[in-house]
């Protein structure tokens, strides 16, 4: 699978957040302008949130409107029901998924 180099661009972005923290999984958006956010997920007794959920909080709260690509970096399945929902909320139809290694499945 060939990518278009600002999704590459994004999966990178996502498997540093998740390497750096030591996170099972790592998001990045990029949002309508062409800024980008990466985020790890939350897991505390009294919140939890997906690492596309928290990458995605991250763009709304820093002004996007709508969102050009999301990417998931995991061991695990891929996005969750809420992952897809929040990503299509904002214009993503399909969020692009990747290994630990950074590359895509299908």
């Amino acid at each position: 699978m060939t990518l278009d180099p600002e999704d590459s661009k994004i999966i990178t972005l996502a498997r540093a957040s998740r390497a750096r923290n030591g996170s099972a999984e790592g998001a990045a958006v990029r949002d309508e302008t062409g800024r980008t956010y990466a985020a790890t997920e939350v897991a505390l007794s009294a919140l939890r949130l997906s690492a596309v959920q928290v990458a995605v909080a991250t763009a709304v709260s820093g002004g996007a409107r709508a969102l050009e690509a999301v990417a998931l970096v995991t061991d695990g399945d891929g996005p969750s029901e809420d992952d897809r929902a929040v990503a299509a909320e904002l214009g993503v139809k399909a969020i692009l998924v990747a290994g630990p290694d950074g590359v895509p499945r299908g």
